[in-house]
């Protein structure tokens, strides 16, 4: 596994986490930044990518919300919209991340951490975003 693919599921362990908790998700990234809680340091791309997604929330919620055909925010999986909330990040904002990656790692995660539904909802849903994505940005 590269090291962009983990600090990718890292991310989604923190914005998951501070869902969770109810806390802010940049906050709890700079925190463990500062004061790692595992042995290994926090790989710089997971700290950018949950400030990105901090900084668009709203965007990515709006994004998320308009394209995902009847399912609300609210009644995803948490770890699908963790999931989910990178991915668009990285589709809508990260201009060095290729969309087809972008998806690819997303559903390469909700295979790995969701349901066996999850993987072809996510890939469903950031490539509506991908379509969409020149009128979205």
């Amino acid at each position: 596994m590269g090291a962009r693919t983990k600090a990718r599921k890292r991310a989604v362990d923190l914005l998951f986490e501070a869902e969770s908790r109810g806390v802010d998700a940049g906050e709890l990234a700079r925190e463990r930044g500062e004061r790692p809680v595992t042995p290994a340091a926090l790989n710089p791309y997971t700290v950018t990518a949950v400030q990105g997604v901090v900084e668009h929330w709203a965007e990515i919620d709006e994004a998320l919300t308009t394209y995902s055909q009847g399912w609300s925010l609210e009644r995803m999986p948490d770890v699908d919209r963790a999931i989910l909330r990178l991915g668009a990040w990285e589709i809508l904002f990260a201009e060095d991340i290729p969309d087809g990656v972008a998806v690819s790692e997303a559903v390469a995660l909700a295979t790995e951490l969701s349901t066996d539904e999850s993987p072809r909802f996510v890939n469903g849903l950031l490539g509506r975003i991908v379509e969409v994505k020149p009128t979205l940005v």
